[in-house]
Parts: structure tokens; C-alpha cells; sequence
């Protein structure tokens, strides 16, 4: 697969549009250990490799277990997240999914058990944020950088 185009390139505005959401994301009061999980989730369920490439390497930098980043395609049969993180993932694939279904009232009230309400807004923002990454990403094949993950192999 060949990359289609640099969607930041030819819309550079859109591209700084997206920055100022993930810059307001990134000041929020969620922790940037469960913000990783949800762009990784929400990126498997995607297939965007360049998103996973991304969120992957950043959750190893800030610490993120191998084992926890490898089951997270099967968090629900993993005792290994917490119910804080366990109620942000379900509500990422609910409003990944949302095409398929609408979010249910099951998923909702488990988020409000663990989030308040601003901090289940910016949840809710960031999850749409990496489903706009990725659909920009995936649309247009932007290519994750194959030889940077060729040198991080080799140094693991």
C-alpha cells in the first residue's frame, strides 16, 4: 500500500484545527496512562497502523507494561486495567462503534461511576479526536515510519 496523499500538507488549517482539540485534550485531567489506552483501543478497532505505531511507543515511554498494551485488544477478559480504565474502554468502543449501535445506557452509567461530568466530556472529545486521526490516517494510508520501528526493535 502506497500513501494516497498528506491530508496535513494540502489542509494545513484542518491539521492546526486538530492541534488546538488535542492540545485542549492534552491539558485535561485525565491521565495520560488512560488517555494512551483509549487512542490504542480506539485505533485497533480502526486498524489504523500509523495511530497504533504512535500510541504504542508513547504508551512504552511513559511506562505502559507490554502485557497490558498486548491484551488490550481483550481488556474485557483481563484483570490487569482498572475499573476506572475498564469503564473509559467501554466507552471507546461504544462511541467508536456508534455506526453499529447507539451507546447504551449500561455503558454510559458505568462511565459516570468512575468519571464526572467534565471529565466524561473530555473523554468523550478525546475519543472522537483519535477516531478523527485515525480516519484521516487510515482514508489517506499515511504511513507510519517503518525504519523507526526497526531501530526500536533492535534496542529492545
Amino acid at each position: 500500500m502506497s500513501q494516497r496523499l498528506n491530508a496535513f500538507q494540502i489542509a494545513p488549517e484542518a491539521y492546526k484545527a486538530m492541534l488546538v482539540l488535542q492540545d485542549y485534550i492534552n491539558k485535561s485531567a485525565l491521565e495520560h496512562s488512560l488517555m494512551e489506552l483509549v487512542k490504542i483501543r480506539a485505533s485497533q478497532i480502526n486498524r489504523c497502523a500509523y495511530c497504533l505505531h504512535m500510541h504504542v511507543l508513547d504508551a512504552r515511554k511513559a511506562g505502559e507494561s507490554e502485557a497490558r498494551i498486548n491484551l488490550l485488544n481483550a481488556w474485557e477478559e483481563s484483570e490487569l486495567y482498572t475499573p476506572r480504565e475498564r469503564a473509559a474502554l467501554r466507552w471507546t468502543e461504544e462511541l467508536t462503534r456508534v455506526a453499529e449501535r447507539s451507546p447504551s445506557d449500561a455503558a454510559y452509567a458505568e462511565l459516570r461511576e468512575h468519571f464526572n461530568e467534565k471529565d466524561s466530556v473530555d473523554l468523550s472529545f478525546a475519543i472522537g479526536a483519535i477516531n478523527t486521526w485515525n480516519r484521516i490516517n487510515c482514508g489517506f494510508r499515511t504511513r507510519h515510519p517503518a525504519d523507526r520501528l526497526r531501530q526500536t526493535e533492535a534496542a529492545a
